[in-house]
């Protein structure tokens, strides 16, 4: 893991926080290990079934209550 953290140019504590999911990884930082790992062109395969995490992502989705509308003219 030290390797591919060295290759990628980011700490091994970065690394392990994509090991984990977390949220506050940006894409480009994914995209940097995924081409270390030789999976660069597999982006999009990634998530593509990722039909739980779908699904947890949408729980968290937070809707607005919108006002009743009134008449102002």
């Amino acid at each position: 893991m030290e390797q591919v953290a060295n290759r990628a140019n980011i700490s091994r504590k970065t690394l392990w926080h994509i090991e984990k999911g977390s949220e506050h990884i940006s894409i480009g930082i994914i995209l940097q290990v995924l081409s270390v790992l030789g999976f660069k062109n597999d982006l999009g395969n990634i998530a593509k079934d990722d039909l739980l995490g779908r699904k947890l992502q949408d729980m968290d989705l937070i809707t607005k209550q919108r006002g009743s509308k009134s008449n102002h003219k």
